[in-house]
This record gives C-alpha cells, sequence and structure tokens, in this order.
C-alpha cells in the first residue's frame, strides 16, 4: 500500500482552499515538480489519493512515489499562479515538469472582421492572418467564460461554415437555445450583425463599460444559484477586462492628468466612506509568506494619492508562526501605531488591509485597544477589489465602477504593497542563502552554495544526504562532497 510521511500528512492538513504554486520534494529535498493550483487544498490533496494512485499513468505513478515532502506559495489569483508557476519552472527545471510537459499553449480569443459573417473563436496559436485577437488567457475557464458572454451578449454565431446559409440553420437551434441573432436566415441585416460584431471587439478591448455592470449581476446570480465554477470564470474574466482598461487608461494619461484623476478618486473615496476631510495620506498593508516561513509585510503610502516611496517601510514578522495572515497583520498595525502614538507621529487619514474583511477585523481590534477607534480603516477584498469598512458586516461592501478614479487609486496603492512585500521576501531569501553555514567551508563560494541549496533546499537536507547525493549536484564532485559532508558532520573531540 502507498505511504506517505509524516511531513506530508501534517502540511496536507494546513493546505488553504485558495489558489497558488506547490513544490514536490523528493527525499533529499530535491524539488522534482512544480505546479499551480486553483485551490490548493483540492490540487495537493488530490496527489495523495489511492484511487489518483491506481489510476494513473507510469510516470504520474514515478512522481508520486518519489514525493517525501511539499512546500507551497499561496498567491491571489490562478492567473498569478499561472505566470509564478512558468517563472519557477524555468527557475528550477523539475525533473517531473520535463517528463510530463505536453506542448499546450494559452488560449486566445479571435475574430476575422474580414469573413462575410464573422465569427468569434478560441485558438492557441496567433497567426499573421489579419484577424483579431485577444490573451492569452492565463484561465481557458476567462476564455471560454468570455466567449460565452459576447455570444449570449450580443446574438453572435457559434456555427462553422464561413457563410451559413438557410440550410445551415436546418441543422442548428443556437438561435432558440444560445440567443444566436441568425444571420444566416435574415433575422438580421449583414450591417447589424457587423455592428454588433464590432461591439463585441470594444467590449473585449475593455471600452464597452456598460455591458461590466451586466458582467456583475450574472456573476452575482451563478453565486447565488451556487454555480461557483461558472461564478469564479465570470469573475476571471471580469478582473481581465478591467485590467485592460487600467493598463490602457495609464498610457493615456499624462502626469499633470494622473494628479488630477488622483484627486478625483480621493474625492470619491471621500463621499463614499463618508470621511470628514480628503484622505491625503493613505497606508496600506499587505502581507507575505511561503509555506508559512519568511512572514514578512509591507506599508506602503500615498500622499494626494500618488506613491510615496520615500515613506514605505517593511516589517518582518516576529510573533507568529505559520501562514496566519490576520494575526501577522494584527502584529504589523500594534507595532507601527504604538510607535506613532510614542513619537507622536500625525496618524493617516485612511488605512487600508489587503486581505477583505478578516483582516479587517484583527486590524480594527489592535486600533481599538491603543485606543484608536476613530482611526478610519478599510479592507481591499482580493475577488472583486470591493472595500470592507464596518467589521460587524461582511454583507455591505463598497463596490466601485470599473472607470472609477477612487478604484484607480485603491489599486494602485494595493499593487504597490504587494509588489513591496514581494521584494522584501526575495531579498530575505538571498539573505538567507548568503548566511548560510556553507560560508564556512573551503572551496564553496556564493555560485555553488546557490546551486546547493537550490537542489537540496535547505541546509537541513543537504546535511541528511549522503556524500554520493551531495557529489550528484552540479559542479561539485566527489572530493568537494566528501570536504562538505565533512563539515556538515563534525567529529566531537575526544574525552
Amino acid at each position: 500500500m502507498l505511504q506517505f510521511s509524516e511531513k506530508v500528512r501534517t502540511k496536507l492538513a494546513a493546505l488553504p482552499d485558495k489558489p497558488g504554486v506547490y513544490l514536490m520534494r523528493n527525499r533529499q529535498g530535491r524539488i522534482i515538480y512544480i505546479g499551480k493550483a486553483a485551490s490548493l487544498r483540492s490540487r495537493v490533496s488530490s496527489y495523495f489519493r489511492h484511487s489518483t494512485f491506481s489510476k494513473a499513468d507510469p510516470k504520474i505513478r514515478g512522481l508520486i512515489r518519489s514525493i517525501d515532502d511539499f512546500d507551497f506559495i499561496e498567491l491571489k489569483s490562478e492567473a498569478e499562479a499561472t505566470l509564478t508557476e512558468s517563472r519557477m519552472i524555468k527557475d528550477y527545471r523539475p525533473r517531473y515538469n520535463s517528463l510530463l510537459k505536453d506542448d499546450k499553449r494559452f488560449l486566445l480569443i479571435r475574430v476575422n472582421l474580414q469573413d462575410p459573417v464573422p465569427r468569434f473563436d478560441a485558438v492557441r496559436i496567433r497567426k499573421d492572418d489579419g484577424a483579431r485577437y485577444w490573451g492569452p488567457y492565463a484561465s481557458s475557464a476567462a476564455a471560454w467564460a468570455s466567449l460565452e458572454f459576447i455570444e449570449k451578449q450580443f446574438g453572435l454565431r457559434r456555427c462553422s461554415p464561413r457563410v451559413p446559409g438557410v440550410e445551415d440553420h436546418k441543422h442548428c437551434l443556437n438561435d432558440v437555445v444560445r440567443f444566436c441573432s441568425a444571420p444566416c436566415i435574415g433575422k438580421v441585416s449583414p450591417e447589424e450583425y457587423h455592428a454588433r460584431v464590432r461591439t463585441a471587439c470594444e467590449f473585449l478591448d475593455g471600452n464597452r463599460r456598460e455591458y461590466l455592470e451586466d458582467l456583475r449581476r450574472q456573476i452575482a446570480s451563478a453565486a447565488g444559484e451556487l454555480k461557483f465554477e461558472k461564478a469564479a470564470a465570470l469573475r476571471d474574466m471580469y478582473l481581465l477586462l478591467t485590467k485592460g482598461i487600467r493598463e490602457r487608461a495609464r498610457g493615456r494619461k499624462s502626469p499633470t492628468l494622473k494628479q488630477e484623476e488622483a484627486r478625483k478618486g480621493l474625492e470619491e473615496l471621500q463621499q463614499r466612506l463618508g470621511l470628514d476631510h480628503l484622505p491625503d495620506v493613505i497606508e496600506c498593508y499587505d502581507i507575505s509568506n511561503i509555506s508559512g516561513t519568511l512572514s514578512v509585510a509591507s506599508q506602503v503610502v500615498s500622499v494626494r494619492g500618488l506613491p510615496a516611496p520615500a515613506r514605505y517601510r517593511m516589517y518582518r514578522i516576529k510573533t507568529v508562526e505559520g501562514a496566519d495572515d490576520p494575526a501577522s497583520m494584527a502584529e504589523v498595525i500594534r507595532r507601527r501605531f504604538t510607535r506613532a502614538l510614542e513619537e507622536n507621529e500625525r496618524l493617516p487619514d485612511l488605512v487600508m488591509v489587503d486581505g477583505g474583511i478578516t483582516q479587517l477585523r484583527a486590524a480594527r481590534a489592535e486600533l481599538d485597544a491603543l485606543g484608536l477607534p476613530r482611526q478610519r480603516l478599510v479592507g481591499i477584498a482580493k475577488q472583486f477589489e470591493e472595500l470592507y469598512h464596518d467589521p460587524e458586516n461582511e454583507q455591505a461592501p463598497l463596490r466601485f465602477a470599473p472607470d472609477s478614479p477612487a478604484l484607480r487609486v485603491v489599486q494602485q496603492i494595493r499593487d504597490e504593497a504587494h509588489r513591496f512585500a514581494l521584494t522584501y521576501h526575495r531579498k530575505l531569501r538571498a539573505r538567507r542563502i548568503h548566511e548560510s553555514v556553507l560560508d564556512d567551508i573551503h572551496g564553496i563560494g556564493e555560485r555553488r552554495k546557490a546551486l546547493l541549496l537550490k537542489q537540496f533546499g535547505s541546509v537541513a537536507r543537504l546535511k541528511r544526504a549522503t556524500v554520493e547525493e551531495i557529489a550528484s549536484a552540479p559542479d561539485i564532485g566527489l572530493k568537494t562532497a566528501e570536504i562538505i559532508h565533512a563539515a556538515l558532520h563534525p567529529t566531537p573531540p575526544a574525552g
């Protein structure tokens, strides 16, 4: 019967139901497979079910037999997990990613406006054929949801003939069951059908924002009907479209107009939150960790709606064990505002915490305990970029239109907090390599040290390896391996 290590069983119980990347390790601590998941709990657990092993092909069985430990990185979205997985596979080149890889590419949406009756479709290869393309979509579900939405919203055809006619309609019910406008039998004129296609293109460009509110209603409806997979796919599509709007807006705005837009955003925030004055100084906090280790927090500041990097701060989490984001957030808020009170600093007009209602409650409790019940505080929800402002009511977050100046101010500072936390993370990982006990071994420089830690994952795992296993690492060899092994296993003095 298949047996798994105690380390695996312990970590399985701690897996979050969140997107992320997981790293499978063998008995030597070497990374042998890297994967992504919409739900780390569901995906990683599936490897350790006997039903999975019994039905798997030989390569998958070989991978499962080799797993002795795993790590995971919780991320904010499936799209971010996809990009992180790709980057880490390039960095580590795990054996089983090479054995199991296929040639699958991300989906794109395509339409050729020169066709007599244009049709949108999902493809995997972008060609120089004069057609228009959108994507690639990191989530294939989002690509298919995009297609379904525009076909239903604008009455577009699904059939494959280049020029559909009456005979094709005899075998097609799409005008009945899929809202097709049936240009094949003249239900709409060619001119009207082409106008629908152009509007769909503008929507995919992110320029027809009125349809995004309808999309929000569809997300809420799907969630209300417990169709969570469909709701998640529609949500991913919504986020992709709004991201496109933001990127184009940043490209079009001059620096002067950006300041003007920032002020409009602050005015909207003041009005929506019922603030006494404009929130000129905003602080935003984000927590970052990998499998509960190296927990860090970022504090970023915006002044008059624009980033103020000179006022950014980084924190190492000191009192929290494991991946407990609310407790970590509470620690950071406690430390930051205790110091502010002791040094009589001016307090920010508004505090934002990334993570929604849970982090909002943790931060609110700390501020109240410090005697700051009037300090305004909001939590940024990760899914729909809503603002929770009442710790007692998670059913009433503030929502913003996709082109809202307030939303852009919130997104800008939230993205800065996330970026800054990840930057600190990378510095700590680099410092951990630099401060390794391997520094004391003659002949082991920075390059060899990095190769050893990449191969074995940690000094602890390296210490458990045999001389032969150490020698198998790149650019080490048997003689150097013996030196390393002896240095890690010193002989105690006699007597």
